[in-house]
């Protein structure tokens, strides 16, 4: 079974912001296949069903972004899951808007539901698809940033980022992620 955690923040006032990109992604992956993310369970938020031929589970924590670990770590333990078949989608900073990176390891980079599931699973080594939302303009609080709604002017970026992230999720199901990345780092 393939594991996929997208990260963002519960409830509705955050529904629609920067930091959850990655809950965005996952809604879409579940629609394009009929999947219900409504299982509460391992503090998250679970929908389980078959993509091209592979059992998933996608994940959203409820944690709250900055305990995403918590949630990782539990489905972890209660599933036996390994963690070379999981994949973490999330909100980048680094990476403009439109433009998703994938990655294998790496440090959080200032990411702190990233820093979450590094402590909590121990390895930087896990597979991740890095969805750009660009940076603030200089003066702007990284905080307000990223727990602001996207504006109406980024709203085409947005849904190329959320349809290729998707895309590179059904792809990585059939595909090692060496050759998910060579694909779709463009």
């Amino acid at each position: 079974m393939k594991w996929i955690v997208g990260l963002g923040n519960p409830g509705s006032n955050y529904e629609k912001t920067r930091h959850n990109i990655g809950f965005m992604a996952l809604d879409a992956l579940a629609s394009r296949h009929g999947i219900s993310i409504k299982t509460s369970k391992c503090k998250a938020l679970i929908g389980e069903g078959n993509i091209q031929g592979t059992k998933v589970a996608l994940i959203k924590p409820m944690t709250y972004m900055n305990l995403s670990g918590e949630s990782v770590r539990a489905f972890m333990d209660y599933y036996k899951a390994p963690l070379e078949d999981l994949i973490v989608v999330y909100d980048d900073l680094d990476t403009e808007i439109g433009r998703n990176r994938l990655r294998y390891q790496g440090s959080a980079g200032g990411h702190n539901g990233i820093k979450s599931i590094i402590q909590h699973t121990g390895t930087q080594v896990f597979n991740r698809i890095r969805m750009g939302i660009s940076r603030p303009q200089p003066g702007f609080p990284i905080v307000d940033y990223v727990l602001s709604p996207f504006p109406k002017k980024e709203a085409e970026l947005l849904k190329q980022s959320i349809e290729e992230a998707a895309d590179a999720i059904e792809f990585a199901l059939t595909h090692t992620f060496e050759q998910t990345m060579a694909k779709f780092n463009k």
